[in-house]
């Protein structure tokens, strides 16, 4: 055991490797606070959430005539009550002493998206009585995310009353212990979202291939208990500590300093709240138009919309750190928008690789724990280097990892079984174990500015408006992947423009975030003073 006269060894390869293993990897779990832990059970949740993700899959398969195209345009559509998190954050700062209630509702949404899969899987005949499938699980993709937004928009702003100013004996916390915490904080969240997914990756897996998809979704229903216990906790933690500083002697107004309550009044920002009920309206009335670019129309207006907001939001900052901030988000923004395969990628390893349930279960398994891993590992590493060096190194790193499946879809796999021994599982698992320590790295440092860096009684409005923006990508991701299923048709059994498409992504992948992290750096570059002669 370290003892303070046993000093950690400084110098040479080892030492490094101890220092780095001690503090970096180790560290996180002797900086963990109970205070941490309302929020955490509420991105836990989240991850858990994952749990019909693989029999999902295969039901949509199987039971729905939808094409890869469609689910690539439904992707866009699941995506965007994210940009709900731009009201709902300014509705959490306005009503922060009634910040459970948001959890509840989500808790509600979710919970009404499980059920109709429980109509669906068990009770489909009834179901397709009222409406057809296709149009209950379309339902059921739409309304289940807004749950989740509702309820993430709470735990981000938690994340901040988490982190404690004062000690138990109400002396203040210094600065830099209170970026680590806050740097903690933010590592800790993405991995209880990572951690609740490879929690329940192989178990959802192997249960597949022994309980019946309707039972699945039945127990999956515990889900927004999860949530709501954690929300619950973080009041009575609340609770406890006020109390205690009360046994100490402080005041009504110096514990509530304490306890982030005392935020100063927030009037309506009725910019976000007007802007944000125009862009809910205009998206309610192209969604149910027959306009042809109407996805395309959604995306542009919510991107104008959140571009304004977060130059309002900004304009008080510092020119060097507002364009700093703002060429993080873009470069964020980016990297996350890159398309994808599609849908048509998971039926080829279906149909042609031969992978069932059980394999994906330990797939995602797999890539949750090392991604835990690579969250605790990294930690340090990523707080040393700037998120556009993380960008590009992901981009290059991102595109290596998805050559071993583009050489499987031409017969790689199949020389290395007569060559080795080993085939597409054993390639899917290598693949998936080098590739996933890194999953989670882009987001970290910036959430952690936000935190740090964002007004006392914004904090839930900075955290909703800029990841409102970069979740906004995810919907140009999905824009994107139906693009190039458009392009390169790829239809159930019929796979012949799967290679073109993956090696295609992986090239727009590769080259387009390394274009903008040196577009961006450029911008960013502080301006020469102006001179006289």
């Amino acid at each position: 055991m370290e003892t303070e006269s046993t000093p950690i060894p400084s110098g040479g390869f080892f030492g490094r490797v101890w220092r780095w293993f001690s503090v970096d990897f180790l560290g996180i779990a002797g900086e963990m606070r109970l205070s941490y832990l309302p929020p955490l059970m509420v991105y836990l949740a989240a991850g858990v959430s994952g749990f019909t993700g693989i029999i999902e899959s295969f039901f949509v398969k199987d039971q729905l005539g939808l094409s890869a195209s469609f689910l690539a345009g439904l992707g866009f559509w699941a995506g965007l009550p994210w940009a709900l998190k731009m009201p709902v954050g300014h509705l959490v700062d306005l009503f922060w002493q009634r910040k459970s209630f948001f959890v509840y509702f989500g808790a509600l949404l979710m919970a009404a998206g499980l059920l109709i899969m429980v109509g669906l899987t068990g009770y489909r005949d009834w179901m397709s009585g009222i409406l057809p499938p296709d149009i209950w699980y379309i339902v059921s993709s739409l309304i289940s995310p807004t749950g989740f937004v509702f309820q993430d928009v709470v735990a981000d702003a938690m994340t901040v009353e988490a982190v404690p100013r004062h000690d138990e004996n109400g002396a203040p916390i210094p600065e830099k212990d209170l970026q680590r915490m806050h740097v903690t904080m933010q590592t800790l969240g993405r991995i209880a979202i990572i951690g609740g997914s490879a929690l329940v990756a192989g178990i959802g897996g192997w249960l597949a291939q022994t309980l019946s998809y309707v039972v699945m979704y039945k127990a999956s229903l515990l889900i927004p208990v999860v949530s709501v216990a954690g929300v619950t906790l973080g009041d009575v933690n609340l609770m406890l500590r006020r109390r205690r500083y009360r046994r100490s002697g402080f005041s009504e107004q110096d514990i509530r300093r304490m306890l982030h309550a005392g935020k100063t009044e927030l009037a309506p920002n009725w910019t976000i709240l007007t802007g944000s009920a125009a862009f809910v309206a205009a998206s309610l009335i192209l969604g149910l138009s027959r306009l042809t670019a109407k996805m395309e129309t959604i995306f542009c207006a919510s991107l104008l919309i959140i571009g304004y907001l977060i130059h309002q939001l900004l304009r008080e900052m510092a020119p060097e750190k507002r364009r700093e901030i703002v060429g993080i988000a873009v470069i964020v923004f980016v990297f996350r928008a890159m398309p994808g395969a599609g849908a048509g990628a998971s039926w080829w390893q279906i149909d042609v690789l031969g992978f069932d349930e059980a394999f994906f279960g330990t797939l995602r398994q797999i890539s949750s724990i090392l991604a835990i891993l690579g969250m605790f590992a990294l930690r340090g590493w990523m707080s040393r280097r700037p998120i556009p060096y993380l960008v590009v190194f992901l981009s290059l790193y991102g595109t290596v990892m998805t050559m071993p499946f583009v050489g499987m879809y031409y017969g790689l796999h199949e020389w290395t079984e007569s060559a080795f021994g080993f085939g597409a599982r054993a390639i899917a698992l290598i693949d998936t174990m080098a590739d996933s320590p890194l999953g989670q790295v882009a987001m970290v440092p910036m959430l952690a500015w936000i935190a740090r860096e964002a007004p006392e009684n914004q904090k839930a409005t900075y955290f909703a408006v800029m990841a409102a923006f970069t979740n906004l990508a995810l919907s140009a991701a999905s824009l994107g992947t139906n693009y190039m299923n458009q392009i390169f048709i790829v239809e159930r059994g019929s796979y012949g423009e799967l290679g073109r498409l993956m090696m295609t992504v992986s090239l727009i992948g590769l080259v387009i975030p390394i274009a903008t992290v040196l577009i961006v750096n450029r911008w960013c570059r502080p301006r020469p003073a102006a001179t006289t002669s």
